[in-house]
């Protein structure tokens, strides 16, 4: 297999129109490379063909101080979200050399944490992809749809779901972080609330926010580094940077590799578009 290879990301000010960054200092990481995984969604084929490419960058360009850093959604609508779990927390446990690993809690990670105490999250969550994250766990679909539709069905599936949910798996999904601060990025599942300070974030801004924050201009104080809304191609602009390019709509799975002033993309799967 021909490895994947970085790729430099420049920063996009083709309209012109960032005037909070005109005298700004570009932004830096610190003393540690940093890679930031866009969402997974239970794809753990492209997870494993992720971790094989950053493990053969380290290679190439080795790093005294690593973070590898994942952005949350790491299930729902692929097929493998059980795998894909498995897969984050041993690498967490047995990290490459010199790095640490940490992932953070999307919208569709906090559903299958809120099922575990209330039954009635599955009729939005089903729908949204938990089925299939329910059924990498054993249980039968029909059940999944039944549930949606009736209360008391719910309960029993969340009840076989605790019985079939191991413990080591929950302990990882409580204890996932809403966001991470780094050298000058801040890292979140969906982005922030552009009126309020990186340290007053909301749990549902970092979350589920998507227009009042893509959409703006503004200098956050750090560069945001997010998922959640997926586009064909990794974003990177002057305030934020946008890592999910859909892994479960075009196959593709990308990571921004931030390392001094100096940005730089890691793509596996479908990269016919991408490359292009």
């Amino acid at each position: 297999m021909i490895a994947p290879m970085r790729r430099v990301l420049p920063v996009d000010r083709t309209d012109g129109d960032w005037p909070e960054f005109d005298n700004a200092n570009p932004a830096e990481t610190g003393p540690r490379r940093i890679y930031a995984i866009g969402d997974i969604h239970g794809y753990d084929d492209l997870l494993e063909a992720m971790q094989q490419a950053i493990a053969f960058d380290l290679e190439r360009y080795p790093a005294e101080q690593t973070l590898i850093i994942y952005l949350g959604d790491v299930i729902d609508r692929g097929p493998n979200s059980l795998d894909v779990i498995d897969m984050i927390i041993d690498q967490k446990a047995n990290p490459p050399a010199n790095a640490q690993v940490m992932c953070l809690r999307g919208n569709h990670d906090d559903w299958l944490i809120a099922f575990v105490d209330d039954a009635s999250i599955v009729s939005p969550w089903a729908l949204k992809g938990g089925l299939e994250t329910l059924a990498s766990y054993g249980l039968p679909k029909d059940d999944v749809l039944a549930a949606v539709a009736d209360p008391d069905i719910a309960e029993a599936l969340r009840q076989q779901f605790l019985s079939a949910l191991p413990a080591r798996h929950k302990d990882f999904m409580l204890s996932l972080p809403f966001s991470h601060s780094d050298g000058d990025y801040f890292f979140a599942h969906a982005g922030v609330d552009p009126d309020r300070p990186l340290a007053d974030q909301r749990r549902e801004d970092l979350t589920w926010i998507r227009d009042k924050f893509l959409l703006s201009r503004k200098n956050f104080g750090k560069v945001v580094v997010h998922g959640h809304s997926h586009r064909d191609a990794v974003e990177s602009f002057p305030n934020r940077i946008n890592v999910d390019t859909g892994a479960y709509v075009q196959q593709v799975l990308s990571c921004v590799i931030l390392e001094g002033r100096d940005r730089y993309i890691l793509q596996v799967g479908n990269l016919t578009q991408q490359q292009s």
